[in-house]
């Protein structure tokens, strides 16, 4: 027991996820339709709430997890674009042959985190508590069994159950309270950008990305006729878009190759920035917990791959947790496989985004393999392959790499190496 909550007499719910995002929501599907009884605890009233600071871009390796859902229609009818990436480097473009590519999807927060919260509060099994802020956490026998949670009204209510899951992001609530172990890395940019009509990068609906070397921009078109446009330069750019951050946007943008046609008066929505953006890592369970989205990995945005790691990071809970919950298997042994499968997707992913998020140059062997993806349609579809997150770190070293020396030893790269 802890924090004066009363060990509970019977499982209210199978389980109780604290956070009704994408990763909450997601998670609340894949177990409500497996045959578990789930409560969404979500702290904001309002059942259209999304996430305001994020790029919205889903990355492919996320598109068959959505697909699973039975989200990717909805998404597509909301007004969805689905895109593949154009690379900017100074060896040229990176564009992989379009039959090769990875397809994102980009859809605003602001429609689909409401249409994610709809589809989970539909599922057979699945009730949605909103406006109600997770307080304690209830144990019994060393593992968790419950949040105690207080409304707006300063009610307190107890909800129960035999597995607790904290979906409430990267400033966790219920990872702080169940006191679980944080690791926390340097990161040493910042990011300014806003959503601009009639700005679209040449190459739309596709992605545009711009790797200035150690600065970066990016252009994401999405629904409505809007596109996300944003600068992530290091630290060592601040000061001058602390002054103005939109003239320090749209001078930035303004002077890429092939630059949107980025203008103030164009803006939609308000500026949006993050100075201090910490890699925070957790290690995903604890005895009657399992953490999902940026609960257990909150990583650098330059990549796009939190709301993407959310929908996956949830299915594996799911297909881990669910015969614990509905058919009575150890839940001690469905918490290690989900640890298990999310260390193996995400470790060395995770491991090259922290090392990047330091605001170093290129080094060496990353200036060959962008050189050479630049100027080789197979060394950009490879490239692309790990780039949108559909091949981990260990097998692109397998394949890129070589290729990358053998095309070096050949002379084919020519000068800019």
């Amino acid at each position: 027991m802890s924090g004066g909550g009363v060990i509970p007499t019977r499982q209210d719910f199978d389980a109780v996820i604290v956070g009704a995002g994408l990763a909450g929501c997601a998670a609340a599907i894949g177990l409500g339709r497996a045959g578990a009884r789930v409560v969404l605890v979500e702290r904001r009233p309002d059942p259209a709430a999304f996430k305001r600071i994020c790029s919205h871009l889903i990355q492919a390796s996320a598109v068959p997890a959505i697909e699973r859902l039975g989200l990717l229609e909805p998404m597509l009818a909301a007004g969805a674009v689905r895109s593949r990436a154009h690379i900017w480097t100074r060896w040229g473009w990176i564009e992989a042959p379009p039959e090769r590519a990875g397809n994102a999807i980009n859809l605003r927060r602001e429609r689909l985190d409401p249409l994610v919260r709809e589809m989970a509060a539909a599922v057979p099994g699945v009730e949605l508590r909103s406006g109600l802020r997770a307080e304690r956490l209830l144990r019994a026998d060393g593992a968790l069994c419950g949040v105690v949670a207080r409304g707006r009204d300063g009610e307190e209510t107890t909800v129960r159950g035999r597995l607790v899951v904290g979906a409430d992001g990267r400033d966790s609530r219920v990872a702080e309270l169940a006191q679980v172990k944080i690791k926390t890395r340097p990161h040493n940019r910042f990011v300014y950008g806003a959503y601009y009509r009639d700005a679209a990068p040449a190459d739309a609906p596709d992605a545009s990305l711009w790797f200035l070397d150690p600065d970066v921009a990016a252009a994401f078109p999405t629904d409505d006729g809007l596109t996300f446009i944003a600068a992530m330069p290091t630290k060592a750019r601040l000061p001058e878009f602390r002054r103005d951050p939109e003239a320090a946007l749209v001078s930035f943008v303004s002077a890429l190759p092939k630059a949107p046609p980025i203008r103030a008066e164009r803006r939609v929505g308000p500026m949006l920035g993050k100075l201090e953006m910490p890699n925070r890592s957790r290690g995903p369970v604890a005895p009657g917990l399992a953490l999902v989205g940026d609960a257990a990995l909150a990583i650098d945005p330059l990549f796009g791959v939190g709301c993407g790691w959310a929908f996956q990071s949830a299915e594996w809970l799911a297909e881990a947790l669910a015969p614990a919950l509905t058919e009575g298997a150890s839940l001690e042994r469905a918490l290690a496989r989900y640890r298990r499968r999310h260390r193996r997707e995400l470790r060395w992913h995770a491991w090259q985004i922290h090392d990047y998020a330091t605001g170093h140059r290129f080094t060496r062997s990353e200036r060959v393999m962008l050189a050479a993806a630049a100027r080789d349609p197979e060394m950009a579809a490879r490239f692309d392959a790990f780039a949108t997150r559909q091949v981990n770190l260990r097998r692109a070293i397998a394949t890129v790499v070589p290729r990358a020396i053998a095309l070096t030893a050949r002379g084919a790269l020519g000068r800019g190496r």
